[in-house]
């Protein structure tokens, strides 16, 4: 039989219980202490203390992993795919370490963005003080004066940047697999201006600062008796929340705090800020959207606020997986028509690609992409899709 951890610490304390609550009336205080103490462990909190520490390699390199020419994660010494269990038992120092890791990820793919897809990355707001938050896209050289197409990807929500469509794929399938690099060498190819998103970066992490709680003893107009006495009992406070502390933060992550970033505080501002700065501003005669679940919801709410002018530059849009919500998200009859024209939303699916699936909302076609993975990846040529005027493109 085996003893966890958390018993094995919390044992005494049982016992302790047992003991006093076989005492009589007098022991009544005892036993409420203890309960108070039990109700202040957070026992997941308390089995960190037992952890390696948090401190991860920044490179691939340092994680022993790099990408192969069929643009798959493996071990540089054995040759194996990823492993998230890399400490058994220990769910969130793996956790935490595959968060490392999916950060040197996001900055792999932009390096390739600039280096593969000769992508520049533009700051924004396009106005930002020197001091203030900032964000960035990627465009083509051409994206804002190629006169005839422009091709626009929004990915989905989480821990996604721009480029990516999810790193789940990035580091368990390939980089075809769960990047937008495919859409964006095809688009290009077949001479469209490019504009990646980046609805997910909507803020800045900065440390918190250490709130200094003035002295009691400043107070001149006290009695010093009554001081002393407050002194004493802010010190035993103290004492106490420090010797939790160690429990319940044993490796004393940094509080963070996070600071958005000017008109781009959501996927859905961001997608607003970006058309009135950018798109609107392009010279492309036909703009396409390629949109993955949330972000086919962020083109809907620029389709409700900014209508008129989307209608005007916007040709035709492939939705992958979108979760969008025509009623949710209150979306006008004209919009729902236009939709239904102009929008197509590629499903995951066993049935044959295109074949059509049935829809509760009545926006646009639901039709199969094939896969059951997500992001739906079997359509790598949604640009040829657009103007195929199938499905009502």
């Amino acid at each position: 039989m085996s003893i966890s951890l958390s018993s094995l610490i919390l044992l005494p304390i049982w016992i302790s219980m047992a003991q006093i609550q076989q005492g009589g009336p007098d022991e009544k205080e005892k036993t409420t202490a203890l309960k108070d103490l039990l109700s202040r462990i957070d026992l997941d909190e308390l089995m960190k203390k037992d952890e390696p520490p948090l401190d991860f390699p920044d490179t691939l390199e340092g994680f022993e992993y790099a990408f192969n020419e069929k643009g798959q994660l493996r071990h540089i010494k054995t040759g194996e795919p990823f492993v998230f269990n890399y400490q058994e038992d220990l769910h969130r120092w793996n956790q935490k370490r595959y968060e490392a890791l999916g950060e040197i990820i996001t900055k792999y793919v932009y390096e390739l963005l600039e280096k593969d897809c000769n992508l520049k990355k533009i700051s924004i707001p396009v106005d930002a003080t020197e001091s203030e938050p900032k964000s960035f896209i990627f465009m083509s050289e051409d994206a804002l004066t190629n006169p005839q197409k422009l091709m626009v990807l929004i990915h989905g929500s989480g821990v996604v940047r721009a480029g990516q469509w999810a790193r789940r794929l990035i580091i368990n399938e390939d980089l075809d697999s769960g990047t937008q690099i495919p859409f964006i060498k095809r688009a290009m190819d077949e001479g469209y201006g490019v504009i990646v998103l980046n609805p997910n970066e909507n803020y800045i992490e900065v440390e918190k600062p250490k709130i200094h709680v003035q002295s009691s003893s400043d107070s001149s107009d006290e009695p010093a008796e009554k001081r002393e006495r407050k002194d004493k009992v802010s010190k035993e406070t103290k004492k106490r929340r420090d010797f939790y502390e160690k429990y319940r933060n044993p490796q004393r992550e940094k509080e963070m705090m996070q600071l958005y970033i000017r008109e781009n505080g959501s996927p859905e501002e961001h997608a607003i800020y970006v058309w009135d700065h950018f798109i609107a501003q392009s010279a492309a005669e036909n703009v396409f959207f390629v949109a993955h679940s949330y972000g086919g919801l962020a083109f809907v709410e620029l389709m409700i606020q900014r209508e008129a002018d989307v209608k005007s530059k916007v040709t035709a849009v492939a939705l992958t997986d979108s979760v969008h919500n025509v009623w949710h998200q209150e979306a006008g009859k004209t919009i729902r028509e236009w939709m239904r024209e102009n929008c197509c939303n590629w499903v995951s699916s066993s049935e044959p690609l295109d074949t059509s699936v049935e829809s509760m909302l009545p926006d646009c076609p639901r039709v199969s992409a094939v896969t059951m993975n997500s992001p739906p990846h079997s359509i790598y040529h949604p640009p040829a899709v657009a103007e195929s005027h199938t499905y009502g493109f």
